[in-house]
């Protein structure tokens, strides 16, 4: 029988605040500096169902991990707030500028390091790149399974395989798989609790990990912009032209006769 019945690792994100954020539209980038920073919203979803787990089965390890600037320290306190156990911190100036695939890299030599995982749970997408790339990108880095947009889980009596269902293509299934495994949560997942005190108070007594590129074993030529196959060229807000005319006629199919001529050779293709 295992001491411990689960180890979870919960990888989170520091994003801006969506309601702060603003693009510059001469430079066509986005504006972050002096935006309140939050965790990513998918993630606390993430964070909640492990914490759910970790409620159920008392003895689980919740080790929340993110790759951040030095200030994501203070995301990992609210995560250890919350119930997390501990958090590691990957931070170093030569990861400025990395895409999802160097992200999922340097997060799979982190939880390598880490070890001994049973789970892993991510948020489905981040706001602001919404590329929803990073959790199967790690899944494929760390060879193991993995689920996409978890709407409901339940792990089994064995401790060792989950059933899940999922939504894929407008569909909904249940999928059962073996651990170790990894899934991106949803807000349909779950709702996340709140910061209680004792938790904050508490959150100052856990051990959040700061860990450099070196740390964890990664090339510095294997990071960076340099080493991402992805660049974000322009940010822009997308104009939308709206042009709407009304139909007036004395009865519903003289209406239906109107809107059929008007849209015929414009919308519609013989």
């Amino acid at each position: 029988m295992k001491l411990v019945p689960l180890r979870i690792i919960v990888c989170v994100k520091q994003v801006p605040d969506v309601d702060e954020i603003r693009i510059d539209k001469e430079n066509e980038t986005l504006v972050t500096e002096n935006v309140h920073k939050v965790l990513n919203s998918d993630d606390t979803n993430a964070l909640e169902e492990a914490l759910k787990i970790k409620d159920m089965y008392e003895d689980t390890q919740v080790t929340a991990v993110t790759m951040g600037p030095p200030e994501a320290k203070d995301m990992l306190l609210e995560c250890l707030a919350l119930g997390a156990d501990d958090a590691v911190l990957i931070t170093d100036n030569i990861l400025e500028d990395s895409d999802t695939l160097v992200t999922a890299e340097v997060l799979s030599a982190a939880i390598r390091k880490i070890g001994g995982y049973d789970l892993i749970l991510t948020g489905r997408q981040a706001t602001g790149g919404d590329t929803a790339q990073v959790g199967p990108q790690l899944a494929e880095k760390l060879q193991i399974s993995q689920l996409t947009v978890v709407l409901n889980l339940k792990i089994e009596n064995d401790m060792k395989t989950i059933i899940a269902m999922i939504e894929s293509e407008s569909k909904y299934k249940t999928v059962k798989l073996q651990m170790p495994c990894l899934l991106t949560a949803v807000k349909e997942l779950n709702e996340p609790r709140s910061m209680s005190l004792r938790g904050i108070l508490g959150a100052k007594k856990k051990e959040i990990k700061v860990w450099s590129v070196k740390d964890i074993g990664v090339s510095p030529d294997a990071v960076g912009s340099k080493a991402s196959p992805t660049k974000v060229v322009r940010t822009f807000v997308p104009l939308h032209n709206k042009n709407c005319k009304f139909i007036r006629a004395e009865t519903e199919t003289e209406a239906a006769q109107m809107l059929l001529k008007e849209v015929q050779g414009k919308y519609i293709i013989r």
